[in-house]
């Protein structure tokens, strides 16, 4: 766990991001900005990474929107590596890139 981490969770239960009325995502956002200028201050990480997990298929867990807040910093094993590395790993490769992809755009 990196230190200074964690999540931001909206009041009213909404699944995922994508069910946050406008009222909330604004509220979330502005809860935010006030969570990174305190671990500035605390802690001077330098930089973020901050992750909506929607749906189980994409890790979320928990089916309460809530906002990961993760603080970096250039002495980590892992410094420079966002989320993007861990999706691109060969691993992750799906079997059937286009399956479905073009479904329906032939009319």
């Amino acid at each position: 766990m990196l230190i200074g981490s964690g999540l931001i969770i909206p009041k009213a239960h909404r699944a995922t991001v994508f069910d946050l009325t406008d009222t909330e995502w604004t509220a979330t956002f502005s809860l935010l900005g006030e969570v990174k200028r305190l671990l500035d201050r605390m802690y001077a990480p330098q930089g973020y990474n901050l992750g909506w997990n929607c749906g189980a298929v994409a890790g979320q867990e928990i089916f309460h929107a809530h906002l990961h807040v993760m603080p970096r910093y250039l002495d980590e094993p892992y410094a420079g590596k966002g989320i993007r590395y861990w999706l691109k790993q060969p691993e992750n490769k799906r079997n059937n890139l286009c399956h479905g992809l073009w479904d329906g755009l032939e009319s």
